[in-house]
């Protein structure tokens, strides 16, 4: 199917009248995103479900749609007021308390990694790590735990080693030698820090085994 096929037949069978090829194209592009309706009617169009277009979900829409849910359906499982949900999920700032942050975990089924990113933690996570790992990593085990629920030791292990591993990739730096060595490890090293949450998640896991 072409772009015009699939404007087509949004626009015949599904009511939008203002699709046209050039936003269909768009879409295909990543230059804009569709709506919630617009994508509904797109995965009806091309005969699959919502989920099927977005591949792995980030945001807290993504993951709804990803498991066939309509927003009244997440609002009265969590506990919140339709237009509360519903603003959470335009400006991506989750605002629920304990209670509603487990239910929606759970009516999402999401990964503890998943809940940081579609809560809007991963910011302020990543913030927390990257200091941790360019001062002394034992002085943010309390802050980066209130934020992410793990076993103490599980956390300060992956904190240590991911301290080691940065400091290991900096070591050249302050070698005698410098040079382009020197300048590789400092790249090496921010790379790694602006990777620290991927490089975190992996740790947590590697360790859990």
């Amino acid at each position: 199917m072409g772009p015009e096929h699939v404007a087509y037949g949004m626009r015949s069978s599904y009511g939008m009248p203002y699709v046209t090829p050039d936003l269909v194209t768009a879409w295909e592009r990543g230059t804009m995103s569709p709506s919630a309706p617009e994508l509904t009617a797109l995965a009806g169009v091309l005969w699959c479900a919502p989920g099927d277009l977005i591949g792995a979900p980030r945001t807290l829409r993504e993951h709804r749609i990803s498991r066939g849910l309509n927003p009244e359906d997440v609002a009265r499982t969590v506990g919140l007021e339709l237009l509360a949900y519903q603003r959470m999920e335009e400006t991506h700032e989750w605002r629920g308390n304990e209670r509603q942050s487990a239910a929606l975990a759970d009516v999402l089924e999401l990964s503890l990694p998943d809940f940081i990113t579609v809560t809007g933690r991963d910011t302020k996570l990543a913030e927390l790590l990257r200091s941790a790992m360019t001062t002394r990593w034992q002085a943010y085990t309390k802050p980066v735990s209130k934020m992410v629920p793990l076993d103490r030791r599980l956390l300060e292990a992956a904190l240590l080693e991911m301290h080691t591993e940065y400091h290991g990739l900096m070591v050249a730096t302050l070698s005698w030698a410098g040079g382009s060595a020197a300048a590789d490890s400092s790249d090496s090293g921010r790379d790694y820090l602006d990777q620290i949450v991927d490089h975190f998640w992996a740790m947590v896991q590697r360790s859990t085994y």
